[in-house]
C-alpha cells in the first residue's frame, strides 16, 4: 500500500533507522560504538546471505588464506562496520575539537595542491571510515562533491544525505554525475569518487582486481582525461596504533595519456583498481567484503556468486 509516493514498509524502515540514529547518536562515543559492534555481531548471525558473499569475496581475493584466517578477516569487518554505524549516528554532533581528537591528516598539503592548480576528483572506496571521511573533511573547512547512489527508500535517502552535508558537502548523485563532475571540475572544485562496485558496460570496463576481472566505472577516467583534473587517493582509515583514524591522501597518480583516448581510459580504470587493491590489502579488515563486486562477469564466463 502507498502512502502518497512512499510505501507503508519505506515508511516503516524509516521510523527503524531514525531511531537508531537518535539513540546512538545521543550515547557517549565509546558506548555508540560498543552498541554498535553488538548491532554488527547480530547482523553477522541472522543475515547468513551476506556472510556467504563475504566468504566468497574473501576466497576470491586471499586464496592463499585458510578458511579460518578468512573467517577471522570477516568477523573483523562487522566490528568495523559496527563501529562505522555508532560514527554515523554520531557526526551530526562532532565539532571540530571533538573530532580532531580521534582524526587527523596525513598528505593534506596534496589535496590543496591538486584542488588549486586544476581541481581534484579523490579515488576512494569503501574502505576505512568513508562516510565520517567527507564529512570530517567539510567540518574542517573542505567541503566537496560526492557521487552517490541513491538509497531505494527516499526518506532514509534524505536522512542520510542530510547527515552528510550539514557542513557543505553536496551529492552528486549516478544518474547525472557527468555533468556534475565536469562543472565542478570547470570550477576546481574537489569531488570524491567511490571507485569498488560492481558496474555493467557499457559504464564499466574490465579491468583486474585482486587478480580477477571486474567489471569497473570508467567514468573517473573519462572525466579526469577530459578536464586535466588531478586525481589522487584518500581514504579515511582506522590506525590501531595510535587509536583513531588517518585521513591519508596519497599522491597525485600519473595517467595514460596517448591518441587513443579508449585504451587510455582502460589503462588508467585498471590503475585505480590497483591503488584500491594495494590499500584493501594494507587494511584488509576494513572494507567492505559483503558487496559482490565480481557479480559482472565476461560474456561467456560462469558467475561466481
Amino acid at each position: 500500500m502507498l502512502v502518497g509516493r512512499v510505501t507503508l514498509r519505506q515508511r516503516a524502515e524509516f521510523l527503524l533507522v531514525w531511531g537508531l540514529v537518535r539513540l546512538l547518536g545521543v550515547l557517549p562515543r565509546n558506548s555508540a560504538r560498543l552498541l554498535g559492534r553488538g548491532v554488527a555481531a547480530v547482523a553477522y548471525a541472522a543475515v547468513p546471505r551476506l556472510r556467504r558473499v563475504g566468504e566468497r569475496n574473501l576466497q576470491i581475493a586471499f586464496p592463499e588464506r585458510s578458511p579460518a584466517e578468512r573467517t577471522q578477516l570477516l568477523r573483523q569487518e562487522y566490528r568495523h562496520l559496527g563501529n562505522l554505524l555508532a560514527e554515523f549516528c554520531q557526526m551530526s554532533g562532532y565539532t571540530r575539537e571533538r573530532a580532531t581528537s580521534f582524526v587527523r591528516y596525513e598528505g593534506l598539503e596534496r589535496f590543496l595542491a591538486a584542488k588549486r592548480s586544476r581541481g581534484a576528483l579523490i579515488l576512494t572506496g569503501h574502505l576505512g571510515a568513508w562516510e565520517l571521511s567527507s564529512f570530517f573533511h567539510s567540518l574542517m573547512g573542505y567541503p566537496m562533491g560526492m557521487v552517490i547512489r541513491r538509497l531505494d527508500n527516499p526518506l532514509v535517502d534524505a536522512l542520510v544525505n542530510r547527515i552528510r552535508c550539514l557542513h557543505g558537502n553536496r551529492v552528486i548523485h549516478k544518474d547525472s554525475f557527468a555533468r556534475g563532475l565536469l562543472e565542478a571540475m570547470h570550477a576546481r572544485e574537489a569531488v570524491g569518487i567511490l571507485m569498488d562496485t560492481n558496474m555493467t558496460p557499457p559504464q564499466g570496463v574490465f579491468v583486474p582486481f585482486f587478480g580477477v576481472p571486474a567489471c569497473t566505472a570508467s567514468g573517473l577516467a573519462r572525466i579526469a582525461q577530459r578536464t586535466g583534473a588531478a586525481v589522487l587517493p584518500g581514504f579515511l582509515l582506522w590506525e590501531a596504533s595510535e587509536r583513531r583514524y588517518v585521513l591519508h591522501f596519497g599522491e597525485e597518480l600519473t595517467l595514460e595519456q596517448t591518441d587513443d583516448p579508449e585504451a587510455d581510459a582502460v589503462a588508467n580504470t585498471a590503475l585505480f583498481n590497483r591503488v584500491l587493491e594495494s590499500y584493501i590489502r594494507r587494511y584488509p579488515e576494513q572494507w567492505l567484503w559483503l558487496h559482490r563486486r565480481w557479480k559482472t562477469r565476461p560474456a561467456g564466463e560462469a558467475g561466481v556468486y
